[in-house]
């Protein structure tokens, strides 16, 4: 662990968040242990390391791409075409339309992380354990994914994005 913490801290990462992603990266060893076909061909340690190290670039990634969005909704509006205010209004009511189908628990964890509470505070908030609450933001990050995916018009944009591109090539 604290090779692992200081990995995380050193890439701008907190105590917390290294322990988010050793706990992930145990969970990913086990899974990979219990397949027959898995050979383990390093030292546990280091295969840890590497799938921690992994895990956080991938954590930072979706921070960063958090950050864009961010800053993309807090431009001017005069700097974007029309189009582009179509297409944001689009996916908005997709995003909504899909997240009002949720349990009250989830939509309830998916706010409290999307205003920057840390796994602790919304369980000590909510009266969950901090286990659960990680547990039900993943669940509910991933049906979120897959209402969008299913809706209607995000299936339609798609198919229009396929289109334009068979045109172009």
């Amino acid at each position: 662990m604290p090779m692992i913490r200081l990995m995380v801290c050193q890439k701008g990462g907190t105590i917390e968040d290294a322990l988010d992603i050793f706990q992930d990266g145990l969970i990913i060893m086990l899974e990979k242990l219990d397949d027959k076909q898995f050979a383990l061909t390093c030292k546990f340690k280091t295969f840890l390391y590497c799938v921690c190290e992994h895990l956080w670039k991938t954590v930072l990634e979706k921070r960063l791409a958090s950050a864009n969005y961010f800053v993309r909704r807090i431009e001017p509006e005069g700097d974007k075409d029309f189009t582009e205010l179509i297409d944001h209004q689009m996916y908005e009511e997709i995003f909504h339309d899909a997240f009002e189908t949720l349990d009250p628990i989830s939509k309830k964890i998916l706010t409290l992380y999307w205003q920057e509470k840390s796994p602790q505070e919304i369980a000590d908030k909510l009266g969950y354990t901090y286990g659960y609450v990680r547990k039900k933001k993943c669940e509910a990050q991933s049906e979120l994914t897959k209402k969008v995916k299913r809706h209607p018009g995000y299936m339609r944009i798609k198919r229009t994005e396929i289109a334009a591109r068979e045109v172009v090539h």
